[in-house]
């Protein structure tokens, strides 16, 4: 009798996205790099804006803590490894090869910004002192943790679960759901001059159909990413992209 051979790591890598665990381990790296970088630079550090909304949020809960928000991160990929019942084992084979996908989708995605000619991250600008290029790189590090924290893995089943709530077919409710949090997504990178005196300054970029139009489609692909290859992939690859087009 004859065994059959095993998968190739290949082949079981690509079955199944990696568990939330080895996303952990992905992204401590980057999440390491983002707070540890702003503590070092000190006052003129630049704080990722989904960064200071989340931390306003929590300071309108009473949590002011400063290392509340990192560890909620933790924690929440860890609770969700273990609703998921997954073994407490963390492949670093995984975990590499993830560096190599994130950066590849990355890459994808600057491909297509070029050939449209707009970019997620402002990246025309003239070069600055050293000091103020590696701000630029940790908050670059900062957007991809914490933009994908807010609009995909907190953002994205919220808008799914409401739609299905109240009505929607489970398949249908998703795809809504992508598309809304990439509106919102996008929306959140400008500045917004609203009647009766409402003027919110949320990314502080005026406002462009192109450019708005490619976030959108942005916000889409790092969406499916999250949902077929998990956050780790969708962090990485969105923080990557960033430094391709923004640090110079």
């Amino acid at each position: 009798m004859s065994l059959a051979p095993e998968p190739s790591f290949a082949a079981t890598y690509w079955q199944t996205p990696p568990r939330p665990l080895e996303s952990l381990a992905f992204i401590a790296p980057l999440l390491l790099g983002y707070e540890g970088g702003l503590l070092a630079l000190g006052p003129q550090a630049m704080r990722n804006g989904a960064d200071h909304w989340l931390r306003q949020l929590l300071d309108m809960a009473g949590f002011s803590q400063y290392f509340l928000l990192p560890l909620l991160t933790v924690g929440l990929l860890l609770g969700w490894h273990h609703l998921a019942h997954a073994p407490w084992r963390c492949s670093w084979k995984t975990v590499a090869a993830m560096w190599l996908e994130a950066i590849v989708f990355a890459f994808l995605l600057r491909l297509f910004a070029g050939w449209g000619n707009h970019f997620l991250a402002a990246g025309k600008e003239a070069a600055s002192p050293w000091l103020s290029q590696l701000g630029r790189l940790v908050s670059f590090l900062g957007a991809g943790i914490y933009e994908e924290l807010l609009f995909r893995l907190l953002l994205l089943p919220a808008l799914a679960w409401g739609l299905i709530r109240y009505g929607w077919k489970t398949d249908r409710g998703w795809q809504l759901a992508v598309l809304l949090s990439s509106l919102i997504f996008a929306a959140a990178h400008y500045q917004w001059n609203l009647p009766f005196g409402l003027n919110w300054n949320f990314g502080g970029e005026h406002f462009a159909w192109r450019s708005f139009l490619f976030r959108c489609g942005a916000g889409v692909f790092f969406a499916l990413l999250y949902l077929k290859r998990g956050f780790g992939i969708a962090a990485g690859a969105h923080a990557f992209y960033d430094i391709l087009v923004g640090w110079r």
